[in-house]
């Protein structure tokens, strides 16, 4: 049983990381109600996580290598429990923004050191166990944030879903120090701090743009603005890419089709399943009223099933080509989506259960076989960088989603009350972040927002799942009946 006190300190820090990802989608309304935040500043406080994890998780494994993974997971503790503090004790929205950032940073020096801290204490049998049950744990964070969040804030506040997580720390840092080996540090990494930066400025400049024209239009001049920059820094990744000695990522990867399907999968299947998951808690408590516990217990169906598929499916679909369990797990998550898209100003939160069923059996088929499908997808020495670019491309696509989705559900809104409130627009936004009156107009206005953007989800992860079954394949083996045909033809 001790051999295994290691893996519960690995696995501690990851559930903290990724439960923060999706825990805050049910505090939204109290947020909104004690910070007087607009439905930009909520959508921020998603995205600023998403973000900082994703451009900087490639960054923090050459950290890692220069340092020594224990050092900088023990570090990321620390941070993220001192940016867990101000989040919890945050006086207003800009605040709780910049700290949810600082989390981010914390969360990305923590995830990117988990599997090398994985790989360095086990061996052989048991660390294909230490994979599994640190991939179930992944796998149920991200399910069950949601409802973690609900019973933190209904019965505490929206404050202790951030303050929970310094006794966790504290216990992790503990054990983290007591039974976990130093791995000795490569010291030949070169941290990429160009294509840091640049990918980093990139992304932030687009999802700035994209949740800046929600309010403003895309064709303002502070949208327009942030995308020309998004294209510049993108521009400005890629030469630094092509150029350094140690590059962030190799782009040479982007040959390989595969691969790229994998990353597509990756970052469309956290848009299409996860993203719409924060309007669908508005919709739960701002239109039906239902308290944040109530608003949790309605998404147990996606998290429940992807569970007991994720856990089933390393027996059940044994030998399914990866392709296959990807492919069809995303379409069955588009599927969930569309079949959630039948809301009108009298539905139930019972009416979107069978599509989270649906879903939840499209994420638990997918998420388990990503991390390995990427893997074979390149040179066992580019395995490292391939990992760290598919957790990349995830929150990515968490955070993009968010921003595009939170466009079509207010735009929506706006739409639907158009010629029925004095200003709309206003009311939209009211609506959006929960804070609109209870009013018949508003409940059908938001779930035509809903409804919009489920179907959006449904495209997302359908186009994602026939990616994968088109482009994916397995890697060719032609090298041994060569000889033979040459020695024919002789």
């Amino acid at each position: 049983m001790r051999k295994w006190w290691p893996l519960v300190a690995v696995c501690l820090g990851a559930f903290m990381l990724l439960v923060d990802v999706t825990i805050v989608t049910v505090a939204l309304p109290g947020m909104a109600r004690s910070l007087d935040a607009s439905f930009s500043a909520l959508q921020w406080v998603l995205d600023i996580y998403a973000l900082a994890l994703a451009a900087l998780l490639l960054g923090a494994g050459s950290v890692a290598d220069l340092f020594g993974a224990r050092r900088v997971y023990v570090a990321g503790l620390v941070l993220f429990a001192a940016a867990s503090l101000a989040c919890g004790l945050a006086p207003n929205a800009a605040t709780l923004i910049a700290a949810r950032g600082v989390q981010g940073v914390g969360g990305a020096a923590m995830f990117t050191t988990t599997l090398a801290l994985l790989s360095s204490t086990y061996q052989g049998r048991d660390r294909g166990v230490a994979f599994g049950v640190w991939g179930a744990v992944n796998g149920l964070a991200a399910a069950g944030g949601p409802i973690l969040g609900g019973l933190l804030t209904q019965h505490v506040n929206w404050r202790s879903i951030f303050l929970v997580n310094l006794p966790v720390t504290v216990i992790a840092i503990a054990l983290t120090l007591a039974v976990v080996g130093r791995p000795r540090p490569a010291g030949r990494a070169r941290i990429d701090l160009p294509g840091m930066a640049s990918f980093t400025a990139s992304a932030g400049t687009l999802t700035y743009g994209l949740i800046r024209a929600g309010d403003d239009g895309f064709t303002a001049a502070a949208p327009l603005t942030m995308f020309a920059l998004a294209a510049v820094t993108l521009a400005v990744f890629v030469l630094v890419e092509t150029r350094t000695r140690h590059p962030l990522l190799d782009l040479g990867l982007f040959r390989n089709r595969s691969f790229v399907a994998v990353l597509v999968a990756g970052a469309l299947l956290m848009a299409s399943a996860f993203a719409c998951l924060a309007f669908t808690s508005l919709w739960l408590q701002g239109a039906l009223g239902l308290g944040p516990v109530r608003a949790g217990a309605a998404l147990i169906p996606l998290a429940l099933t992807s569970f007991v598929v994720s856990a089933a499916g390393a027996r059940l679909l044994h030998g399914v080509p990866p392709r296959l369990s990807i492919g069809i797990g995303l379409l069955l998550v588009g599927a969930g989506s569309g079949l959630q898209a039948v809301l009108d100003a009298g539905s139930s939160a019972t009416a979107i259960v069978p599509g989270l069923i649906v879903g939840g059996v499209g994420v638990g088929a997918a998420i388990p076989v990503l991390s390995a499908a990427v893997m074979s997808a390149v040179p066992p020495e580019r395995g490292g960088m391939a990992g760290g670019a598919l957790n990349t491309f995830r929150q990515l696509g968490y955070a993009l989603g968010i921003a595009v989705l939170g466009i079509v559900f207010r735009g929506r809104i706006e739409h639907a009350l158009t010629g029925h409130v004095t200003d709309p627009h206003a009311m939209a936004g009211a609506a959006s972040g929960g804070r609109a009156p209870r009013l018949p107009i508003v409940r059908a206005a938001v779930a035509s927002g809903l409804n919009e953007v489920y179907a959006v989800s449904a495209g997302l992860g359908i186009a994602a799942g026939i990616i994968v079954l088109v482009l994916a394949r397995p890697p060719r083996r032609t090298a041994r009946p060569e000889p033979q045909r040459q020695k024919a033809a002789a």
